[in-house]
């Protein structure tokens, strides 16, 4: 492969958040990257050395981008996984490999290999029909999550009894066991070509309840290190088995008897490491390019307490973004606005995050709180 600095060319499938994340770093590094998104208006599109506007689920399109670089990535799991194959098969690399993103991107087929290679995770039932689905021999409460093209908590439903089925999903999807968790946990772990592995220190996460998608989270843990050391144990062993080349997030529950049980993965950066900027010594962004490129992998060690909020748009709110109360948290010390560019909000729409790091954890969180309640995006 050319050397990453030179006249490699880096492909990205996708031009969200990550993805201009992962430009920032990759500057840096003078990596010349390219960038396929739908959207005109995606927070990558003045950031790389070409934009390209073009669907990511169409076979021609991706095939047609992939052919004019040297390595492709992705930003999100939903792009045409035939047309990585068909570009892996004419020698172009693609990282996280196309078997992979194809795995993942089916909900059942993640918690298959799961249960083949005796990764603990919560009882589970594939379902095809609404019939299957009443005939579960799961027992109420359970979640039934879409197999295919859920994400940010789209495409999961809670069944709390009978009465929820009729407004169940009716597309193939799985049945879980509702977890009665003590805390939601994750963990991200890079492995290169050479099969070097490293995990980031597992954080602590908080949801918000009526987005389903993570609020809050904390870092390093406060956990026992015996927690800590088997949660991390068991991504390096999922990335292992999988042999990804790339960064992989594993998102995990922690019940009430002190058992991991892992819910879901994601093959690329993770909302759950975007406190690793500040954070710690490497970044999630920079482990992933000295993944793909096959470099030696950073040093993982977080450097402070670091908390990571997201940024969402307020309830009752669509149109151009206002960032309310910016200036007052921008006084705090140890605080870091990171926007993504996005010129429209809408409710819960994420719209950007702040890092907050103290050597002080309460400290730390007392100034969290204060964000949280102080910077509001309304239009």
């Amino acid at each position: 492969m050319k050397a990453f600095y030179g006249d490699l060319k880096l492909g990205i499938l996708g031009g969200g958040q990550l993805g201009r994340m992962l430009i920032q770093q990759a500057i840096n590094y003078n990596v010349t990257v390219k960038v396929l998104d739908p959207d005109r208006e995606a927070p990558c599109r003045r950031l790389c050395n070409e934009f390209v506007v073009g669907s990511l689920s169409d076979y021609e399109t991706v095939y047609n981008f992939g052919k004019k670089v040297d390595l492709l990535t992705i930003e999100i799991e939903k792009v045409n996984v035939d047309a990585l194959e068909q570009l892996e098969k004419e020698g172009v690399a693609v990282y996280p490999q196309s078997r992979i993103i194809r795995l993942i991107q089916d909900k059942g087929l993640q918690k298959q290999f799961f249960k083949e290679n005796e990764i603990p995770t919560a009882e589970f039932q594939i379902i095809a029909s609404p019939e299957q689905l009443r005939d579960s021999h799961i027992p109420f409460p359970y979640i039934q999550k879409l197999r295919r093209d859920g994400y940010d908590g789209k495409g999961v439903y809670k069944v709390l009894d009978q009465t929820y089925l009729d407004n169940a999903f009716t597309e193939p999807s799985l049945v879980e066991r509702m977890i009665d968790f003590e805390k939601e946990i994750g963990v991200i772990v890079a492995r290169n070509e050479n099969g070097e592995v490293k995990t980031f220190p597992m954080v602590e996460m908080e949801f918000n309840p009526q987005a389903n998608l993570v609020e809050y989270l904390i870092s390093p843990s406060t956990l026992p290190f015996e927690v800590q050391m088997e949660a991390e144990n068991i991504a390096k062993r999922i990335a292992e088995t999988l042999n990804i080349v790339g960064l992989l997030a594993v998102e995990m529950f922690l019940d009430k008897s002190g058992k991991i049980l892992v819910n879901e993965l994601a093959p690329r950066p993770h909302n759950s490491g975007h406190q690793t900027i500040e954070g710690n010594v490497v970044s999630q962004f920079e482990q992933h390019l000295r993944a793909i490129f096959n470099q030696p992998l950073g040093d993982t060690a977080s450097l402070s307490n670091a908390i990571m909020i997201n940024v969402l748009g307020e309830a009752g709110y669509e149109g151009p973004a206002v960032y309310q109360g910016i200036e007052k948290v921008l006084k705090c010390a140890g605080v870091y606005v990171h926007l993504y560019g996005k010129a429209l909000t809408k409710p819960f729409r994420k719209m950007g995050h702040v890092t907050i790091v103290d050597n002080d954890r309460e400290k730390a969180i007392e100034k969290a709180r204060y964000v949280q309640e102080t910077l509001k995006v309304i239009a």
